[in-house]
This record gives C-alpha cells, sequence and structure tokens, in this order.
C-alpha cells in the first residue's frame, strides 16, 4: 500500500482580525504572537510537519506577504523536506472563501488528504489519530471535537454525534440552546471533495445575493472578476456554509480529543495567552522536556554560569538562552522569557509570558501577566493579574476591566515600589502610582 500523501493548510486571518488581542497585536501580527516561546502558528506547523507523508504546508489570510517572511525563512530552515508557502487573499474571503479560491494550490500534487487548521487555538494536534479515524471512515470530512462545560457550548460549534459511529449527525455554530457537550475545535481533515461541496455553497450564496440585490459584480481586476461580494452575505463561511451541509449528507465524522492527553483552547484575547502558554508548556513536560530549560541560569557578566538557588526554576519553564536570570530570581512555573531579558535578584514570575528585551529589577514580583516587548519593571514592583482563565470576551463589565490576566503593551515602564493588578496598559505608557482594575490609554 502506498504511503498517504498530505497537505497542510493553516488560516491565519487577517489584519482587522485580532482586535480583541490588543494591544498584544499591536506589537506583532497576532498569528506570529510568542507562546511558550515560539511564535502561535508554529506550533501549528511543527505538528504538522511531523506527519508521516506531508509535501507542504500553505498559510491562507489577508495579511500583506511581506508580514511572514521572515517567519517563513526561520520555519523553512528548520522544516527543509516539506514547502511551506504563504497565499495571500485579494480580499477577505472567510475560511470556506479562502480554501475554495486556493483549491488548486492546495490540490497540486494531488494529495490524498489536506489538513486545515484555525491559527487562534492552542492545541495538542492529534493529528496523527485523526488520519487513523478517518481510514475506518468514508467521511469527506474530519473535524477535531473536544468535550466542555455544558455552559461554554453557546460560544463555539456544537457538535451532535453518533455516539456509536461517531457520525456527525447535527452541526450548529454558536446555537442557543446547548444540544451536546461537544464543540468543534477548527481542526479538520479533508478530501478533495469538500470543493465542490464549498462550490455549491459558493453559488448558493451568490443565487441569494443576486436575488437580494447586493451581488458585487464589479471586477476585482481587468483579468479576474471577483466570484464573491465583499458583503458579510456572501462570505463563505467553513463552519456555517459547508459543515452543516457535509453533516447532512453523512459524510462529516468527529475524532473527540481525550482528556488529560489532549488539550485545547481558543485564542481571542490578550488573557487567554496565559492559561494557552502553560496549557504548551505542560504538554511539553511530558511530551517534550528537552523544549523545556533545563540549563543553569547565566551570570549577568557573561563569565562562569551562576549556580541557582534550589529550585530556582519550577518546570514548566522556557526561557530564552540569550536571557540574564539572577541565580536568586524565582521562575516558574507555567513561565516563558524571551530574548534578551534581565531577571534581577530576588524576582518572582509565575504563570507568565515576558517578552524580549524586558528588564525586572531587583525583588519585584510578576504573576498572571503578559509583559509587552522592551517593557520595565522597577525594585520592589508587583505586576499582578487575576488566576484561572477569564471566559469574557470583552475587557470591561459595568465600566470596569473584568477580572483577567495583566497585560502591558510595549515599552511601558513601571516605576520602583509600584503595584499594577488587573490592568491593560497600552504601549508607551510610564507608571508612576499603583492601578488597579483599569484599562490604561
Amino acid at each position: 500500500m502506498a504511503p498517504i500523501s498530505l497537505k497542510g493548510v493553516v488560516l491565519v486571518g487577517g489584519p482587522s482580525v485580532g482586535t480583541q488581542f490588543r494591544p498584544l497585536s499591536m506589537g506583532v501580527p497576532k498569528p506570529l504572537f510568542p507562546i511558550a516561546g515560539s511564535p502561535m502558528i508554529y506550533h501549528h506547523i511543527n505538528a504538522l510537519a511531523k506527519v508521516p507523508g506531508m509535501k507542504e504546508i500553505l498559510l491562507i489570510g489577508f495579511f500583506e506577504k511581506e508580514v511572514f517572511e521572515g517567519f517563513l525563512a526561520q520555519v523553512q530552515m528548520e522544516f527543509n523536506t516539506i514547502s511551506i508557502r504563504y497565499l495571500r487573499e485579494y480580499q477577505s474571503l472567510g475560511t470556506g472563501g479562502g480554501l475554495y479560491h486556493f483549491r488548486d494550490e492546495i490540490m497540486r500534487g494531488n494529495p490524498d488528504r489536506f489538513f486545515v487548521l484555525n491559527a487562534d487555538i492552542a492545541c495538542s494536534f492529534p493529528l496523527d489519530g485523526m488520519l487513523a479515524f478517518d481510514s475506518q471512515k468514508n467521511a469527506v470530512g474530519i473535524l477535531m471535537g473536544f468535550k466542555v462545560e455544558r455552559a461554554q457550548v453557546s460560544k463555539y460549534g456544537c457538535i451532535v454525534l453518533n455516539q456509536e459511529t461517531a457520525e456527525v449527525l447535527h452541526f450548529v455554530e454558536k446555537p442557543e440552546t446547548v444540544l451536546s457537550d461537544v464543540i468543534s475545535c477548527g481542526v479538520y481533515l479533508f478530501n478533495k471533495d469538500i470543493f465542490s461541496v464549498m462550490g455549491e455553497a459558493i453559488e448558493s450564496a451568490r443565487a441569494k445575493a443576486l436575488e437580494d440585490g447586493v451581488y458585487d459584480v464589479t471586477p476585482v481586476s481587468d483579468s479576474r472578476p471577483s466570484l464573491l461580494s465583499s458583503g458579510a452575505e456572501e462570505r463563505i463561511r467553513l463552519e456555517y456554509d459547508v459543515l452543516s451541509t457535509l453533516a447532512t449528507r453523512k459524510k462529516l465524522y468527529c475524532y473527540v480529543g481525550v482528556h488529560g492527553r489532549d488539550f485545547w483552547m481558543q485564542l481571542k484575547t490578550g488573557s487567554s495567552t496565559i492559561p494557552a502558554n502553560r496549557l504548551y508548556l505542560q504538554h511539553f513536560k511530558v511530551n517534550q522536556p528537552r523544549r523545556l530549560s533545563q540549563l543553569t541560569p547565566v551570570s549577568s557578566t557573561g563569565s562562569a554560569p551562576m549556580t541557582p538557588a534550589a529550585g530556582g526554576l519550577i518546570q514548566p519553564v522556557y526561557i530564552h538562552p540569550s536571557a540574564i536570570v539572577h541565580p536568586t530570581a524565582r521562575i516558574g512555573p507555567n513561565v516563558s522569557i524571551g530574548a534578551r531579558c534581565v531577571i534581577g535578584r530576588g524576582v518572582r514570575v509565575k504563570d507568565a509570558i515576558v517578552l524580549d528585551n524586558v528588564e525586572i529589577k531587583n525583588d519585584s514580583c510578576v504573576l498572571n501577566s503578559v509583559l509587552g516587548w522592551e517593557s520595565r519593571i522597577g525594585a520592589w514592583s508587583r505586576v499582578e493579574g487575576a488566576p484561572g482563565e477569564s471566559l469574557q470576551l470583552n475587557a470591561t463589565f459595568k465600566g470596569l476591566k473584568v477580572p483577567s490576566a495583566c497585560i502591558l503593551g510595549r515599552s511601558v515602564t513601571v516605576a520602583d515600589e509600584i503595584a499594577v493588578r488587573n490592568c491593560i496598559v497600552l504601549p508607551h505608557k510610564e507608571l508612576k502610582t499603583s492601578f488597579h482594575n483599569e484599562i490604561l490609554m
């Protein structure tokens, strides 16, 4: 039996997406924001590249090509046996429209199957399990599902399954009533027949738009007319317009992730990066311990490494090799520290993401927080967010910031002996007094 030929697609969205992610997306495009020491979509590419038979990985989105040039050069060097490219949409086409527009690129080389991964998720990506599951089914599509608390179901796509066969009987995106506790994770496996279903969805949307009088016949260029109107009515969405049709035709099945072995969460807000960072680091601790920092922190003089205090690193922790950590600092668990950071004497960091070029002076404390690039935390200061994961998508409620992670944008300076609790601070602010439960513009 010939080995199966595969491709992977990562849907990265565009610059108009990610407003809930601010101020973190003001420093870097959301798909490239570092989580657990690597850009968000690196984890997707790493998982796809490990699947036997993977021939090519495509990023599809509406960002300018220059945005991903440096990142693509790096991952192409690391995964040099696989082609990795970015395909830019001529207009924002939605999750399904982008796939359909680039269907010839996806099917070039006649892959047997192709994975589709949403960029804004953190996941264990059980792709091998999905492939093995697919081999047992006569399916056009396999989607990854995950069980969540029933109170959360209305925020996601809800899947009603045949418990014996795992066939998807019903798929509803963000239902008003709870039909099942299994949700769609934005991880899919398709064969080429999915494009005929997408084509039907596009024709249906076009017919409806013509009937409503809103179809845009203006060509995108002299040589290529628009398939889709820029109107929201004609955007082809994989979840709304395609998966429901597949379920009706009994061609959609669900691979349900196993709690304890697999993990999944959505990355919509800046605060969601803290639990995502924790999930990835905890996953590495069990499955890829070499990705965690085991080395002794380096002395500030650049001479022989200093010996950290007993228990100075509480795993899981990722520290960039160029960062300088004082041996009396206590780091972890669930901490990522970026390049060229300086962590001073007696500092405590827990459940945090410290981005590149940050300095934390002596005896300060950082808990449940994201420290933006080039920020400075003074001595004896405290930056602290609320523990746990906020399920709120809005940053405020009745004029007050919802309890969640504390987020400092790029180049924020916190003076000595200052407390910043449960705040979002926009870039280039200098804080000389304490703040609590505020958004600092």
